[in-house]
């Protein structure tokens, strides 16, 4: 029988509580209020503009729905919980889009003369925003995100701005390593840790100032919410970007973020397929004769993959790779059955998409980007088998 101080997971003489609990405990609890009897666990969203006021009172609590709301709330204390897990000093602040997060923390903290790094090779409205920060006076430096280019371009930077992996081409970049480097030119590191997601990364861990995401793919994973978020543990820092958030009026809708907290209790089970899967898809495509350049971080032999077991501990559901032309990539998505088209990922249905449709991105005419679902991983494997052979005419 178990000792009364002795939990059967920890043994005698360990903690045991919240701060130890594991990824797929945590995301099932994180940022639910206190039990109350006769009340849903997670209460359902709060729809309001204004709130009633004390008179002569200190306005400390929620004023006005641009400000604050209590749903809002809930979710930021469960993703500050994801970011650093029994760290109560990191505040999270939420957004109506991932882009909203992003444009929040670049142009509150530069300023006219600023010099930013950004990756060359990162999501691709980055360089629209690139444009709207040189109008304002910043100059910007670009690197590709392998082989820690960026550190070449850090003097004198006052923000770093890394992704990695990177989308589409999923380079890994060292956090800690360029944190270290940007640090001691005195600038600031935010991460866009939208494909990893806090279960398989956690940036502000590595060093990081900020960590930024798009909550709208894996964090939500379910394709029906547009959400964005900034993590950081400075006061002053998050003080800044709530500020940015209230001044432009980027903020979530009440629905959107009670349903993002109800999709966290099963991040754990959905990530954890889909790395599983993404990498099953991965293994299958490198024995194509006519596929080259496959990448995800976790494979073996991929350019990233030693970079990415140091700091990741999930390698996240996106596969990239080329077929030889344009029609080609075009006849096997269209012989796909099971993978849909869409220009998104991280969703429990796997899609793909040829990414140089849009433009922006340095690919080739027939490059893919292939979001693993949850689906069965042999079915899936079998869909892309197929519609390679498809597309090869075989």
């Amino acid at each position: 029988m178990t000792a009364p101080d002795e939990h059967p997971l920890t043994g005698p003489g360990l903690d045991y509580g919240p701060a130890n609990d594991a990824d797929g405990t945590r995301v099932v609890r994180a940022g639910l209020p206190a039990d109350e009897p006769y009340e849903p666990p997670l209460p359902g969203p709060v729809f309001a503009a204004h709130y009633h006021l004390p008179d002569d009172a200190a306005l400390d609590g929620y004023v006005y729905g641009r400000d604050a709301n209590p749903t809002w709330s809930r979710l930021e204390r469960a993703l500050a919980e994801l970011e650093t897990p029994g760290d109560p000093d990191t505040e999270v602040i939420s957004f109506s889009s991932g882009m909203g997060a992003i444009s929040a923390v670049l142009l509150s903290r530069l300023r006219p003369g600023d010099v930013a790094v950004l990756p060359a090779d990162g999501y691709n409205l980055l360089a629209a925003l690139r444009t709207r920060l040189e109008e304002h006076g910043v100059r910007v430096r670009t690197a590709p995100t392998a082989a820690d280019a960026q550190l070449a371009e850090l003097s004198g930077a006052k923000l770093l701005w890394l992704e990695t992996p990177c989308n589409p081409s999923l380079d890994v970049c060292d956090i800690a390593r360029l944190a270290d480097a940007a640090h001691a030119e005195g600038a600031l590191v935010a991460v866009d840790n939208t494909l990893a997601t806090p279960l398989g990364q956690r940036p502000l861990h590595l060093g990081a100032d900020l960590s930024v995401a798009s909550g709208t793919k894996g964090l939500t994973g379910h394709g029906d919410v547009l959400l964005g978020y900034v993590a950081c543990r400075d006061p002053e820092l998050a003080g800044s970007v709530r500020a940015w958030r209230k001044t432009v009026g980027a903020i979530p809708g009440p629905m959107e973020t009670w349903l993002a907290h109800r999709s966290l209790a099963t991040l754990e089970l959905r990530a954890r397929r889909q790395a599983g899967n993404a990498l099953a898809l991965a293994e299958a495509l490198t024995a194509r004769p006519e596929v080259r350049d496959v990448r995800h971080p976790g494979l073996p032999g991929d350019p990233a993959h030693a970079t990415a077991v140091r700091q990741m501990t999930r390698y996240g559901c996106l596969v990239s790779f080329t077929l030889p032309d344009r029609a080609h990539a075009e006849r096997f998505l269209a012989a796909l059955r099971l993978v849909g088209q869409a220009t998104s990922f991280g969703g429990v249905r796997s899609t793909a998409e040829r990414r140089a449709r849009w433009g922006g991105d340095e690919v080739p005419e027939g490059f893919i980007r292939l979001s693993a679902g949850v689906e069965d991983a042999a079915d899936l494997v079998t869909d892309v088998r197929h519609a390679l052979d498809v597309a090869a005419g075989s």
